[in-house]
């Protein structure tokens, strides 16, 4: 005997991605130099990876505090795509580039001075920018964001080209570059980095589970939705041929694209996207 359950009673019947929320704060010298931070998670479930990707941010100063607090919901949980790391990555990254701009420097310039004692991030994030042409004038109308994350020993960063005209999101390109140590099948790589931006793309703009008198509402893809084939950008993907073993390319593509998107959309419009989805902030995919 074999039961299938319909779409429908797969989303309202499942273990959802955990709700979270995050404290982060951080001290700057008088030249800009990042110099204490200090950060608080608060997650249900799960508690061994409402940490995932924080505890050894390669941005992080000597002078840090990291705490975590676990609060149920009432809502079953489960593992998404790359787990904690993705919610981490989102809080993280956005920070840092709200510290960059604190300290009036350019948002890859400022992380790339934060990994001197890290070659191996800044070789990625600089394989991103160089891939993304960063220092080259854009076209009229367009802005960029940028973020970086490491998982299951693999090194993604990612850059995210849009435009916003009348409240409509259009997201042109993603530029990636990864270091996963040795690349055993880079088809397979590439394929991994370009469903990952996908997925963290779709999770980021309109990713929302909500539940009233204990019934999920969502139930289909017309509300709880997808990026669609015209939405999904041109993306490109550069491998660093590392000598570290391999490390996981299945989820390590997800972290990065929600923050690169968010950093992206606050260039546009100095407006900062500290909540997701995006969507629930005015702003509609084009």
């Amino acid at each position: 005997m074999k039961l299938i359950w319909s779409r429908e009673e797969d989303i309202q019947h499942d273990y959802y991605r955990p709700a979270s929320a995050a404290r982060l704060r951080a001290g700057l010298d008088s030249s800009g130099k990042l110099t204490a931070w200090d950060v608080k998670f608060v997650s249900p479930g799960f508690s061994v990876f409402i940490l995932d990707g924080a505890t050894a941010s390669p941005y992080a100063p000597e002078n840090r505090r990291l705490e975590y607090v676990v609060k149920d919901i009432g809502v079953p949980v489960g593992a998404w795509r790359s787990i904690g790391n993705s919610s981490n990555a989102f809080y993280i990254e956005s920070f840092v580039d709200e510290l960059a701009y604190a300290a009036q420097k350019d948002a890859y310039v400022f992380r790339r001075s934060l990994l001197a004692d890290k070659p191996r991030h800044r070789a990625v994030l600089e394989r991103a920018a160089t891939l993304a042409g960063w220092s080259d004038p854009l076209p009229a109308g367009h802005f960029r964001g940028i973020a970086m994350h490491a998982m299951a020993g693999t090194v993604v960063a990612q850059i995210v080209q849009i435009s916003v005209n009348n409240g409509k999101l259009h997201i042109h390109r993603v530029d990636c570059a990864v270091d996963c140590g040795i690349a055993i099948n880079p088809d397979t790589v590439t394929a991994q980095m370009e469903g990952g931006i996908m997925d963290g793309l779709a999770a980021a703009l309109y990713g929302e589970i909500t539940i009233k008198r204990g019934r999920v509402q969502q139930s289909n893809f017309d509300t709880y939705r997808l990026l669609r084939l015209p939405q999904a950008p041109k993306i490109t993907v550069s491998i660093i041929e590392g000598a570290d073993e391999p490390g996981g390319v299945g989820e390590a593509g997800v972290p990065p694209a929600a923050p690169s998107l968010v950093n992206a959309i606050f260039a546009a419009t100095g407006k900062r996207i500290r909540s997701l989805p995006v969507v629930k902030h005015g702003i509609e995919v084009a």
